[in-house]
This record gives C-alpha cells, sequence and structure tokens, in this order.
C-alpha cells in the first residue's frame, strides 16, 4: 500500500516512516524542509534498507499540490503531519500559522485522491484549558491558548465538513499529547533548527553543554510541585498509533468514517518529576532555574486513552524511563 507522508523528514514524521517501512508499506515523503533536515532521509533510509520517493513541496503552493497529485494518482493512503507546530511563534506571528497550516490542508484534501484513508496529526491542545483529567475525546473544544492550537481545531472542523459533504471520506484526527525521545537506532530524533520550544530537547542539549541553563516556566501551578504536568509519549508509541490507524480504516466495509483519537499514556508527569527521572535514568544533574510562566501554557493535560485501545487496538507500551535515555542516546549520537 503506497502511503504518502506530508512532513515526513520532521522529528514526528521521520518515525511514522520507519515504522511504515518496517511494516511493508510502501512511502512517499513531501516535505519543505522549513522544521526538518534532508539528512533524515539517509537516515531513514539506513535504518530501514528500504527505497523511498522523497519530493521537496510547499503545500500552501496550489499549483505545486496539483501537479504533485498528477503525477502521483496511485497514492492509497494520506497521513498530514506537514505544519508549522511553535505554540510561542505561533503567538507572535499568527497569520503565518494560520496561512501555513490551514491552506496546507485544505489544498491537500481537494486534491488528493478521492476516498483514501486520511490521517491528520492533530494535539490535545484542541481542548484548551479544561478542568478535568484525564481529558478524553467527547471534551469540547476549549478557548484555543494559542494560533497554534486554533489551527489544529479548524482543520479538525475542515475534516468534519469535507465527512459531512462527501459521499465517501474516511479519516481519523489523532490527537497527540507531548512526544519524546528518539529511534532506538539513534539516527534520527527531534531536531529543531532553532532553540527548543519542547522540554526534553531543551533539556538534553543543556546537559550535554550545548546550553547553559534549562528554565522551568512557572512554579506557581495547582499541582504536586507547582510546575505544569503533562502526558509524555514515547516518539515510538505515536508511530505505532499511525499504523494502527490506517489498518483501521482500510479494514472498514463503510466508505465513510470520521472519529478522533487520544494519543497518549494517561499519566500525568510535573516538569521537575521529569527532570528528577531524567537524572535518575541517564546518570546526569541538569542545571534548571525557575522563570515565570509562558504565554499558551496549559496547568495540566494528560489523555484518557481508553476509546483509543477500544477500537483501534493501541495503547502505549514504552516506559517514559526508556523514552529519557532514547533522548538522550539521540543527543550523544547527534552531538
Amino acid at each position: 500500500m503506497k502511503i504518502l507522508v506530508t512532513g515526513g523528514l520532521g522529528y514526528l514524521g521521520s518515525h511514522v516512516v520507519v515504522d511504515l517501512l518496517k511494516n511493508s508499506f510502501s512511502v512517499v515523503i513531501i516535505d519543505n524542509l522549513i522544521n526538518s533536515d534532508i539528512s533524515s532521509l539517509d537516515c531513514i533510509t539506513n535504518i530501514s534498507n528500504k527505497n523511498l520517493v522523497f519530493e521537496k513541496l510547499d503545500l500552501t503552493k496550489e499549483k505545486q499540490v496539483e501537479e504533485f497529485f498528477n503525477r502521483n494518482s496511485d497514492i492509497e493512503g494520506v497521513i498530514h503531519f506537514a505544519a508549522l507546530k511553535s505554540v510561542r511563534e505561533s503567538i507572535k506571528y499568527p497569520l503565518k500559522y494560520y496561512h501555513n497550516n490551514v491552506t496546507g490542508m485544505i489544498l491537500l484534501l481537494e486534491y488528493m485522491p478521492k476516498g483514501i484513508p486520511f490521517v491528520f496529526s492533530s494535539s490535545c491542545t484542541v481542548y484548551g484549558a479544561v478542568e478535568n483529567n484525564p481529558i478524553d475525546e467527547n471534551t469540547p473544544y476549549g478557548n484555543p491558548q494559542s494560533p497554534y492550537a486554533h489551527t489544529k481545531q479548524i482543520c479538525e472542523i475542515i475534516m468534519n465538513s469535507k465527512f459531512k459533504s462527501e459521499v465517501n471520506f474516511k479519516g481519523i484526527s489523532l490527537r497527540y499529547f507531548n512526544p519524546i525521545g528518539a529511534h532506538p537506532s539513534g539516527l534520527i530524533g527531534e531536531n529543531p533548527k532553532n532553540k527548543p520550544e519542547n522540554l526534553v530537547p531543551y533539556l538534553t542539549q543543556v546537559v550535554s553543554g550545548r546550553r547553559e541553563e534549562l528554565t522551568v516556566f512557572g512554579n506557581d501551578y495547582l499541582t504536586i510541585d507547582g510546575t505544569c504536568i503533562r502526558d509524555y509519549i514515547h516518539v515510538m508509541d505515536l508511530a505505532d498509533s499511525h499504523i494502527a490507524a490506517i489498518n483501521h480504516l482500510n479494514n472498514l466495509k463503510s466508505k465513510k468514517y470520521l472519529d478522533d483519537f487520544n494519543i497518549g499514556t494517561g499519566k500525568g508527569i510535573s516538569v521537575i518529576q521529569l527532570i528528577k527521572m531524567f537524572e535518575e535514568s541517564t546518570g546526569k544533574k541538569v542545571q534548571y532555574k525557575i522563570g515565570k510562566r509562558r504565554p499558551g501554557d496549559l496547568e495540566v493535560a494528560y489523555a484518557n486513552t481508553k476509546k483509543t485501545e477500544k477500537i483501534l487496538g493501541w495503547k502505549s507500551k514504552y516506559t517514559l524511563d526508556e523514552a529519557l535515555q532514547s533522548a538522550w542516546n539521540w543527543e550523544l549520537n547527534h552531538q
């Protein structure tokens, strides 16, 4: 089965591509290389020892998208990662995020082959600030804490409109919580081009000496130690969820389907707890300081994954310790 992966050279996309190849799928990657590096292509090939097709393409350019699908009309499924993803940057440059993330989604859905499985890379940020945790999929959209979060809501709404208006549309929205870690080979991992926005890559860069100190944004939240609580999931678990989603859509007898699923561990861990776990699992000391709260951050967010387990037959298998060790291994190899 031939699967198109948009943003397939990025952090999440590259791990999913490796997992697809491992499961005997044929893969085509498109990526504009804004948040990724072409070197990931060689790394994926080295890990999988399989051939795949790559094309540099900007999903916001209608002519490029139309011509791509004219040349690749045999694509049998799409997994859509390509998007800008920094919460902080989206607050500073909101129009850039709306243009890129929403336009790309519209053009992809417009020109891709009709009726094929479509899996969207969404986010738990669609829920906004919620009072009740763990969060299940029945939780309505909340007030988006950033333009990034709002673009994820809008893209899900666009999927729903397409589902209602077309005879055959099969789609799944996977709402990720906090992916961390790297492939066990250490060849691919989270490699931000600029200063890391996410906790774990910043932490590993501090420990390796690439950065001086980690800032913990706020210690006055109403949590166990005053720091934010998140659901940290190993990227290899997240990759497996996409195989489960594609297989689920393939096995459906109905030509019309749309649903959303949480992708997390179901366990909430505070920032300080994660730092201490990293120190214990690696034997390395983390230099950190407490800073002010960061705009757009939620106090607590962790997943209820019962629906995902029941319908997709997927649940996380890796431990947080394994995820942190793999992140550190990636940092050492990447250096």
